[in-house]
C-alpha cells in the first residue's frame, strides 16, 4: 500500500472514530428530555393504578368480593370467556394456519377483515352484531322464524366476546404458523404423514409458544370486552353481566366491589402481560 493510500485509510479511521464519539456521546439535554418523558408517562400510568391497591387495602374492599353481583359476575364471565376461547382455538388455530401458509387472491383482504375488529369501537361492534344477530337483525329474523333468540342472552355474550377476541389469537397463531419451516412439515410427509398428521405432530408443537400467547391475549380481551356486550347482548345480572359490566354498575352503589373487582381484572392483565412476554421469549429463543 502507497504511503498516500496509508494516509487516506488512516484519516478515513480516524474520522469514522471521531464521528462516533460525537454522536455516541452524551447529549444531556435530549437524554434529559426523554427521561422526564418516561417518568412522567410511567407515573401518570402507574399512580391510578396505585390509587386502586391503596384504596383496596384501607377500605377493606375485598370483603365485597362475596357480594352476590361480584359472585355471579366471575362465574359468568369464567364461563363465557372459556367458551369464547373453546371456539377461538377450534376455528381460529387452522384459519391462522391458511393465512400463514397459503397464497391465493383475497389473501390480503381476508388478513385486513381479520384486523378490522382490533380497530373498531367496541360499541360500533356490538350495534353491527345487533344489526346482523338481533330480533329483526339480517340473520337474526330468520333465527326467530325458529324460535331461537340470540341477543340479550348469554350466547350475545359469548357472540361478542369472539367477535373482539378473534383478531387477538389469529395474528398471534399466525405469526407462530409463519416461523415454522416448511422444510418440517414437508420432512413429515416424506415419513408417511398426512397433511393433517403433519398439521397436529410438526407444525402445531413448533407454533405452540405463539398459539398460547394468542390463546392468553384473546382471553384477556375477552374478559375485558364491555361496549359491544352491553349493546348486543345487555345487562343482566347472572344472564349477560360479566365483570367489566358488573364494575360500571355497582360503582354507583357499591364503590369497594367495584374497586376489588377493578384489581382482580387488574392482577390478572399482569398476569397476561408476563405470561405472554415469557411465551414469545420462548418462541423467538
Amino acid at each position: 500500500m502507497g504511503l498516500h493510500a496509508g494516509l487516506r485509510v488512516m484519516g478515513g479511521k480516524s474520522h469514522r472514530k471521531e464521528l462516533r464519539k460525537r454522536f455516541a456521546g452524551p447529549d444531556w439535554f435530549a437524554s434529559g428530555l426523554a427521561v422526564a418523558a418516561l417518568g412522567l408517562l410511567a407515573g401518570f400510568i402507574s399512580i391510578p393504578l396505585v390509587s386502586l391497591l391503596i384504596w383496596t387495602v384501607d377500605h377493606k374492599a375485598w370483603s365485597a368480593m362475596a357480594s352476590p353481583v361480584a359472585r355471579q359476575a366471575l362465574a359468568l364471565s369464567a364461563r363465557t370467556t372459556s367458551i369464547s376461547m373453546g371456539i377461538l382455538i377450534l376455528f381460529g388455530t387452522p384459519t391462522a394456519y391458511i393465512l400463514s401458509r397459503a397464497r391465493f387472491k383475497g389473501a390480503r383482504a381476508l388478513n385486513t377483515l381479520m384486523e378490522l375488529p382490533v380497530v373498531l369501537p367496541p360499541s360500533a361492534a356490538g350495534i353491527a352484531l345487533l344489526l346482523a344477530f338481533g330480533r329483526m337483525g339480517l340473520l337474526g329474523s330468520g333465527f326467530s322464524a325458529f324460535g331461537i333468540e340470540l341477543s340479550f342472552t348469554t350466547a350475545a355474550v359469548v357472540m361478542a366476546e369472539v367477535f373482539v377476541a378473534a383478531p387477538f389469537y389469529v395474528r398471534q397463531a399466525a405469526t407462530g404458523f409463519a416461523g415454522v419451516e416448511r422444510s418440517a412439515e414437508e420432512a413429515a410427509l416424506v415419513d408417511g404423514a398426512t397433511k393433517s398428521g403433519a398439521f397436529f405432530r410438526v407444525s402445531v408443537p413448533l407454533a405452540f409458544p405463539a398459539l398460547v400467547s394468542g390463546a392468553i391475549l384473546a382471553w384477556a380481551r375477552a374478559l375485558g370486552e364491555f361496549g359491544a356486550t352491553i349493546i348486543f347482548a345487555g345487562n343482566f345480572r347472572g344472564v349477560t353481566q360479566t365483570v367489566p359490566l358488573a364494575i360500571y354498575t355497582v360503582f354507583q352503589s357499591n364503590i369497594n366491589a367495584a374497586v376489588a373487582l377493578s384489581v382482580l381484572v387488574l392482577g390478572f392483565a399482569f398476569a397476561v402481560i408476563l405470561s405472554v412476554r415469557y411465551l414469545t421469549g420462548r418462541s423467538a429463543g
